[in-house]
């Protein structure tokens, strides 16, 4: 099912990545950026990683999973940064897999986090849908400055 994504990965996870942003635009994206990504991921696996859904060989889904401290949890979060499923694999329960895996997996991430983070789009119900279901719940607004 869900797996650390490869080297071999890398198109597929950035041709996923750049439909997630076709489907649910943020900020530009780009396949410099997705590609850099990766490449720190690999390089510096503390700060994160990606991983790849897998079903019947093909990949069908991707999710990039970073890393933060966090003194008011005592411990390291783990922030769903994106989750894509494509859409004929959506609805059957493969991204709920994920949380579970990141949780009880140490293949996909390394220590039980003290906490599990996302954001999601406002105009994004289906997965607002999902992560409600989950448990999470909001929290705080996030302030930002782009540097």
């Amino acid at each position: 099912m869900w797996r650390p994504a490869s080297l071999a990965d890398d198109d597929d996870v950035v041709a996923m990545c750049l439909a997630l942003f076709a489907e649910d635009p943020g900020e530009a994206m780009s396949e410099d950026k997705i590609r850099r990504t990766l490449a720190a991921f690999r390089a510096e696996p503390a700060r994160g990683r990606a991983v790849v859904l897998e079903r019947d060989g093909a990949l069908v889904g991707y999710a990039l999973l970073s890393s933060f401290w966090s003194n008011e949890y005592g411990g390291e979060t783990c922030t769903i940064d994106e989750l894509y499923v494509t859409p004929a694999h959506r609805g059957r329960g493969l991204g709920t897999t994920l949380f579970a895996a990141i949780e009880e997996d140490r293949a996909l991430w390394p220590q039980r986090p003290a906490l599990l983070a996302l954001e999601v789009t406002p105009d994004n119900a289906r997965a607002r849908a999902l992560y409600e279901r989950l448990g999470f719940r909001a929290r705080n607004a996030l302030l930002r400055r782009k540097s």
